[in-house]
């Protein structure tokens, strides 16, 4: 190697490392006079000076909690009226039919009925009418049989339910028992007599748009309101028959003022080919610009006061 090479690489080491040296100085200089100052701002400027400095944090990675949650309770309406249903389909003549064999699975340990030879006591249908939980996943599900003399037979059918609520099973032989009473009906809430007018006419052609395809149902919505009309239409003429409200400015002569909102109650008779049949809505309307519009179809009955 060259001897000037040589000596400029031997001078480049010294200067890397003094610079480097002075570099270290500085720092330390900064850091005393930072402190320095601090301790004579006080306490809380200390705090601030020390805190500055870069620091690396690790945060703990937090653990997932875990929830647990009671087993879901499921419903075993549906299981026991597709027993009962097949059960009141066999006979213990024919345990290989295809109903004898549905109802044995379902209950392995439930006979089959006995029919006199000649006996018509297959149901119409079968539907759950009413269940009751009790403890241990023990269920007693009412199962009520229609026949075609309208005869009509109630069954209790006990069933058992598994932790997770997903498997059941027919424990008992069903037991005929009392049906449900019919319930005392509350005061319906729509009192307000309404006459024939804007409101009367605004309900019947926006259920002869809904119902009978009469007309666009878009026109008689509120803006914002979205509802498609049964389709394919159902029925070829609506009338309307009865209008009642919730509220005193649905019976007004004249349309109310503008986000005037009223509940009714619409009876009307629909026909088709088969015949005529009697119907009732619960509509929510609102008045905008002179005419009532459709805000809602109500799917209950709405309480005391308008609110549904």
């Amino acid at each position: 190697m060259p001897p000037d090479k040589l000596a400029s690489e031997g001078a480049a080491g010294p200067v890397a490392a003094g610079v480097a040296l002075e570099r270290m100085r500085r720092r330390v200089r900064l850091s005393r006079l930072a402190a320095w100052t601090a301790i004579a701002a006080g306490p809380i400027a200390l705090c601030v000076a020390v805190t500055s400095a870069p620091t690396t944090v690790q945060a703990a990675t937090p653990r997932p909690a875990l929830v647990r949650t009671g087993a879901p309770s499921s419903d075993p309406a549906g299981y026991a009226q597709l027993f009962l249903g097949a059960w009141l389909r066999s006979t213990a003549d024919d345990a290989t039919s295809a109903q004898a064999r549905l109802a044995q699975s379902m209950a392995p340990n439930v006979e089959l009925p006995d029919l006199a030879e000649g006996a018509q006591s297959r149901p119409e249908s079968v539907t759950a009418v009413r269940s009751a939980q009790r403890k241990g996943g023990v269920w007693s599900v009412t199962v009520a049989a229609q026949y075609a003399d309208g005869r009509l037979c109630n069954y209790a059918v006990p069933v058992v339910a598994d932790r997770a609520g997903g498997s059941f099973t027919v424990t008992g032989a069903p037991g005929v028992v009392a049906g449900p009473v019919r319930a005392d009906a509350p005061q319906s809430p729509y009192r307000v007599s309404v006459p024939d007018g804007d409101l009367s006419s605004s309900v019947g052609e926006f259920l002869s748009a809904y119902l009978a395809g009469a007309g666009e149902v878009d026109r008689y919505l509120a803006p914002g309101v979205r509802l498609s009309a049964v389709t394919p239409a159902p029925y070829s003429r609506v009338m309307v028959q009865q209008v009642r409200a919730v509220e005193e400015a649905a019976a007004a002569e004249k349309v109310a003022v503008d986000g005037t909102a009223v509940h009714v109650l619409v009876e009307v008779e629909a026909r088709d080919e088969d015949g005529r049949w009697p119907l009732a809505y619960e509509l929510a309307l609102t008045a905008r610009s002179g005419r009532w519009e459709v805000t809602g179809l109500e799917s209950g009955t709405v309480q005391d006061g308008g609110r549904s």
